[in-house]
């Protein structure tokens, strides 16, 4: 934690996390890393590429339903298996903070909830962009770069420079790690915390709209390959 006792030191006036919130954020940060939108869903890459999508269209489900919820699963799966035992080591052996207040831990529990879903968007989006690119070598070098620096999981969202707020609270990365952490912390609190899931689910209702928009237009014109 060298590096954040450094940058946390170096600001002038009061730091916007103290060390212990930095230490306590971080690792949230390491805990949860399997909300980050990492990598598009292998399966659908593999029936857009043999030409399996044309079953999945002849079936009588929603495919954007379906692909959401499989994206829901891909990400509560690791988040499970890796965020429960380094959480417990965490708070045993390295000073992690527990929930501000039983109301943090209920916003905390909401924005959890929200990054699965916001981040279970973004991999849907992953997954539709297979229809123009069958490869999506570039979307899944892209995003992930894009999830982990703007999200906070590189560092600390509060403790990049004034100038790059703005642009941090618009956008929705900020929505999969750093409102969840904040929540825990009690630094989101009152109508600070319930703008910070409204932003969330702001998001998760837009990428929702462009995703179904742009999956109806790409089956549209998809030519299925091999099969």
């Amino acid at each position: 934690m060298t590096p954040f006792r450094a940058i946390v030191s170096a600001r002038f006036g009061t730091p916007p996390l103290s060390l212990g919130a930095v230490v306590t954020y971080v690792w949230l940060g390491q805990a949860m890393l399997g909300l980050l939108p990492w990598r598009m869903d292998d399966e659908v890459k593999s029936m857009v590429n043999s030409g399996g999508l044309a079953y999945e269209l002849l079936k009588p489900t929603d495919l954007y339903s379906l692909w959401f919820a499989r994206a829901v699963a891909l990400r509560l799966a690791p988040l499970a298996l890796r965020a429960i035992p380094l959480l417990a080591v965490a708070w045993f052996f390295f000073d992690l903070q527990l929930p501000a207040s039983p109301d943090a831990l209920l916003r905390w529990s909401l924005g959890l909830a929200g990054a699965v879903a916001l981040s279970a968007t973004i991999t849907v989006l992953m997954n539709i962009s297979l229809l123009w690119t069958l490869s999506g070598d570039g979307v899944q070098f892209l995003v992930p770069a894009l999830s982990t620096l703007l999200s906070g999981s590189l560092l600390p969202l509060p403790l990049f420079p004034a100038w790059a707020q703005p642009v941090l609270t618009l956008l929705p990365f900020r929505g999969i790690m750093d409102t969840p952490h904040r929540l825990w912390l009690g630094d989101l609190s009152g109508p600070e915390a319930w703008l910070a899931l409204g932003h969330q689910w702001l998001w998760i209702a837009l990428l929702i709209l462009a995703g179904r928009a742009i999956l109806s237009r790409g089956l549209h014109r998809v030519v299925l390959q091999g099969g």
